[in-house]
Order: structure tokens, then C-alpha cells, then sequence
């Protein structure tokens, strides 16, 4: 059963994308994602091995539809913004693939948890490509070609969202700083609550569990905006170990403001 969380962020990724699928194919291909009860399970038994047998914060259908929803933002500011995605810049596909192709990233990116935590990006393209694979025929038909593109740029953001590798596309790199924005402290909450004996790795659920609030905007001087309100300090560490390495590491880099502010605090500026 779908939590009210879930609930609420499936309708909240509808009613976005809905805003500005101007053909249907990527509003098509969300629902879908959203009403197979395979994804839901692979996504459900990835958050069960992160949280109660590693201790790590959530990785599962929360947080895969939470990343989706930055990513949708984010994607939509630059579209805005009038910066072409890569497909377009290519002259491969239009503004509707890249958006069919960061929705699918960020809906499957964590799905390889479920085998542990180690190379889980690259078990998650093992474990997403047959559910890429039945989706894109049933949006593309027999067009190959498209079906191939999509499926590789797809690909592309799943295996580099933790920036271990260099990715090309535009696409693959909102992915990835999509995935660095979910930090607030909800996400930390159960691992937490659960008591898991002190490790290497703990300083994630306290930092994350400090920060308040981490929006997306429209920004003054780049297109993406992205300002993160933390109760403590050491929510700093989410800022610049986790999130300024999957900026860094992001061919979007170049289109983002970043500010980070602890409560009662002098505003603080990276990017």
C-alpha cells in the first residue's frame, strides 16, 4: 500500500508534468511507472535493505518520486529559461524525450539498492532495463530509434547520479543534482529512529536530519535557483560534501545558484 507521502508526491508529479507534456508521452509513460506494482515492490525491497539492514537514509519510493520531482523542476526552469536539452541540441528528439528520459532516470536510479550498497547505481540499469524496455514499446512502437535514444540516456542518469563517472548529457546531469537535493530531514528520520550502532557513513542521517527545507526555484542570474534552510550546522555537510560534488560533477553545473543558511544566520553563497 502507498503511503500518504507517495500519495501525495504522485499527484503533485502528475498535475507538474501534465503542465507541460505537450504530447502526452511523457505524462503517459509517469502514470504508468506509477501504477506497476513491480516498480513499486523493486522500489519498496530497495528502501527495505538501505534502511533496517545497511542503516542508511531512505532510497525507496519516496525518495525515487521525490528526486523525479526536482528533476521535472529543474528541467522545466531551464526549458524556460530557453537553454536547449541535449537530445534537442543534438537534433535527436525534442524537449518531451528529455523529459520521458529524466523521469525514467530518477524513478529507477535507486532500484539497485535492493542488492546492496556497493555499485548499486549499475545493478540499478540491470534491474530498470526490462521495465525501460516494456515501457518505451509501448510509447514508441517501432521507432528504434527513439526507443534506443531514450533508453540510453536513461541509462546514462541512473548510472551517473552518484557522480562516480563523467556523464555528457544535460539530462543525465539534472539527474544527478536532483538526486543530491532530497537532504531534508524526514529522509533520515527512520534509520535513525531505528538505533543502528554508530559506522562509518552516520554523519549522512544527523547532517540530513538538521535540514529544514531545500527549494527550487527560478534563479536571478542562472535559470535554477536552489536554496537549502538547515536548524544546525551540521547540515553544512550535506551542502558541500554531498551536494557540491553532484553540482560539481554536473554538466548543468554552469545553471545553478546554490545558498545555504542555518536559521537566524547570515545567508551563505556557493555557486
Amino acid at each position: 500500500m502507498k503511503s500518504p507521502k507517495e500519495l501525495n508526491l504522485n499527484t503533485n508529479l502528475i498535475n507538474t508534468v501534465s503542465s507541460f507534456s505537450l504530447s502526452g508521452k511523457a505524462l503517459d509513460a509517469l502514470k504508468w511507472i506509477l501504477e506497476n506494482e513491480e516498480i513499486q515492490a523493486a522500489q519498496e525491497y530497495a528502501n527495505t535493505v538501505s534502511i533496517i539492514r545497511l542503516g542508511y537514509n531512505d532510497h525507496g519510493p519516496v525518495h525515487m518520486r521525490t528526486v523525479t520531482y526536482n528533476a521535472v523542476i529543474m528541467l522545466d526552469l531551464l526549458r524556460k529559461a530557453g537553454i536547449k536539452t541535449s537530445l534537442e541540441a543534438d537534433g535527436c528528439g525534442d524537449f518531451e524525450d528529455s523529459l520521458l528520459s529524466v523521469i525514467i532516470a530518477s524513478m529507477f536510479h535507486d532500484l539497485g539498492m535492493g542488492m546492496g550498497r556497493q555499485d548499486h547505481e549499475l545493478h540499478s540499469t540491470i534491474i530498470a532495463l526490462p521495465f525501460i524496455n516494456d515501457l518505451l514499446s509501448r510509447i514508441y512502437g517501432n521507432n528504434y530509434f527513439k526507443k534506443i535514444m531514450i533508453q540510453d540516456m536513461a541509462l546514462e542518469g541512473i548510472r551517473g547520479h552518484m557522480g562516480s563517472i563523467n556523464v555528457s548529457s544535460l539530462e543525465a546531469g539534472i539527474v544527478l543534482i536532483a538526486d543530491g537535493c532530497d537532504m531534508k530531514k524526514g529522509r533520515a528520520r527512520i534509520p535513525i529512529a531505528l538505533g543502528h550502532a554508530p559506522k562509518v557513513g552516520q554523519i549522512h542521517q544527523y547532517s540530513a536530519n538538521s535540514i529544514e527545507e531545500v527549494r527550487i526555484s527560478a534563479g536571478m542570474e542562472k535559470p535554477i535557483r536552489i536554496d537549502v534552510h538547515m536548524s544546525s550546522e551540521v547540515g553544512l555537510f550535506q551542502v558541500e560534501e554531498v551536494l557540491m560534488h553532484k553540482i560539481s560533477a554536473s554538466t548543468a553545473k554552469g545553471h545553478v545558484e546554490l545558498y545555504a543558511q542555518v536559521i537566524n544566520e547570515t545567508e551563505k553563497r556557493y555557486l
